[in-house]
């Protein structure tokens, strides 16, 4: 075997060795947070949203801990998305994964910040929303694909947020 034979075989072995570790990690991390409760339910109607842009989903983590990834449900999965702001709640419409509903009740906050689990843009550049999934709390990362529409969706959040919680029941249920 020749040189560059060997180095190229060498390089592929340290590559799927890699691939491996990764897969291996990803797979301990859903085994380990596999006690996160469900996704709250995506009304089937709902309604007219009081905000929405289209952007970029780019992740749910645990409050406070921008690297730590919430991986089960498919919130690890970074996505283009739309935005939507109700008098309900916000859905966060994800193109090749589950779309994502936070009921008004649980929106606990919502700040901007310049990156989260390695995404990282200009000061400001991401709005990440606080909410409860079930016993824990969690950020979740949105970027707009216009920077104009960030500054509307974050107001319309913080009404939201500041709204009696009647508002908050899902369209469907009545709770």
């Amino acid at each position: 075997m020749n040189t560059q034979t060997l180095a190229l075989v060498s390089t592929l072995a340290i590559i799927a060795v890699v691939l491996v570790m990764i897969g291996f990690g990803w797979r301990n991390r859903l085994r380990r947070q596999a006690g996160v409760d469900p996704l709250p339910a995506v009304p089937a109607e709902p309604g007219e949203p009081d905000a929405e842009a289209e952007g970029q989903y780019v992740a749910t983590t645990t409050a406070g801990d921008w690297l730590d990834r919430i991986a089960v449900h498919g919130l690890g999965i970074r996505t283009n998305a739309v935005l939507s702001v109700y008098p309900h709640g916000v859905l966060l419409d994800r193109s090749g994964a589950p779309a994502v509903y936070i009921p008004a009740g649980r929106l606990t906050g919502v700040r901007m910040e310049s990156g989260m689990a390695g995404k990282f843009v200009e000061k400001d550049g991401l709005l990440v929303m606080t909410w409860d999934l079930g016993a824990n709390s969690v950020d979740t990362g949105f970027r707009t694909r216009r920077a104009a529409d960030k500054d509307s969706l974050h107001d319309s959040l913080q009404r939201l947020i500041a709204a009696p919680q009647e508002h908050s029941q899902d369209p469907q249920s009545g709770k």
